[in-house]
């Protein structure tokens, strides 16, 4: 009858997402914190050529190595360039290179990690065996070879940071698919004749997912250190382009001067980029672990 209200049975899973949610933002204040600064390094990342003051390009040689105050927040280089508008427009390539080098490890990792642990066998043995081999380098040491073999160039930074953030995704999923592939809902899927490809995406892959999404937001972290490590050594974009590593390595020679403020404005972007990214990823991995959320 259209008077009748639905039994209250019927609408428990709407309340019980909405309670969830709120639930959720109520006990991990954490993730506020570090959401709205992920979110903000986007927004800078999105219209920072839009919001800088002024060209990061642009020589001014008369107004070169002016320390910080109302017209140059962060001062000037020794090309009357203005440090707050490079490091703003910097962070389009750290973020940049943060997330297209996460996707390619994200993508390829992944899928090696449930190809393996989904199939077991030969492939499994192969495969984790070629992950064990880029484990045995250090990861930044690997990545300054890659981009060195490649040619000094930004494209070529985010394939580096892509390729050593692998081994991390393709264990952890091989992992996680472990532990679920031989419990009763996938021997279920399997006895109704599902087909390998539909129990992986459909059933094992949404199981693992949090994990996934944990370290996915920790790699990126590590992929703008990387980036700025690999521009601080010359092997990112190249002047004049603003890059943070990039500009600390240009502006370290002025430090025994005291002109400090050409440093700390790419060194303190670096900083909170990655605190950002950090704090978002531990308060992602201590609310979506129900192990760690029962312990709190």
């Amino acid at each position: 009858m259209s008077g009748t209200t639905l039994p209250a049975v019927l609408r428990v899973p709407r309340a019980d997402r909405a309670s969830s949610i709120g639930y959720f933002l109520r006990h991990n204040p954490r993730m506020i914190v570090g959401g709205a600064l992920v979110l903000a390094w986007l927004f800078i990342f999105v219209f920072a050529r839009v919001i800088a003051p002024y060209d990061p390009l642009k020589v001014n040689v008369a107004d070169a190595l002016l320390p910080p105050g109302p017209a140059h927040w962060l001062g000037t280089d020794d090309l009357g360039r203005d440090v707050f508008s490079r490091v703003l427009v910097g962070s389009q390539v750290s973020l940049r290179v943060g997330i297209i080098s996460v996707a390619i490890g994200f993508f390829v990792g992944v899928s090696l990690g449930l190809a393996a642990g989904y199939l077991g066998g030969l492939f499994d043995l192969l495969a984790m065996r070629a992950v064990d081999a880029l484990l045995a380098f250090p990861a930044l040491v690997l990545a300054i070879a890659i981009t060195a073999a490649l040619g000094p160039k930004i494209e070529n930074a985010m394939i580096a940071i892509g390729i050593v953030a692998i081994p991390a995704y393709a264990r952890l999923t091989r992992g996680q698919v472990l532990a679920v592939r031989a419990r009763e809902f996938i021997v279920a899927a399997r006895t109704i004749g599902a087909t390998p490809l539909r129990i992986v995406m459909r059933h094992i892959f949404p199981n693992v997912v949090n994990a996934l999404i944990v370290q996915a937001t920790l790699s990126t972290a590590f992929a703008i250190l990387a980036e700025a490590a690999l521009s601080f050594l010359g092997l990112g974009p190249q002047p004049p382009d603003p890059s943070w590593g990039q500009d600390i390595n240009y502006s370290q020679r002025y430090l025994p001067n005291l002109k400090w403020w050409m440093s700390v404005g790419p060194g303190l972007a670096i900083f909170s980029a990655v605190f950002a990214f950090n704090f978002l990823g531990d308060a992602l991995r201590d609310a979506l672990d129900p192990r760690l959320r029962r312990s709190g």
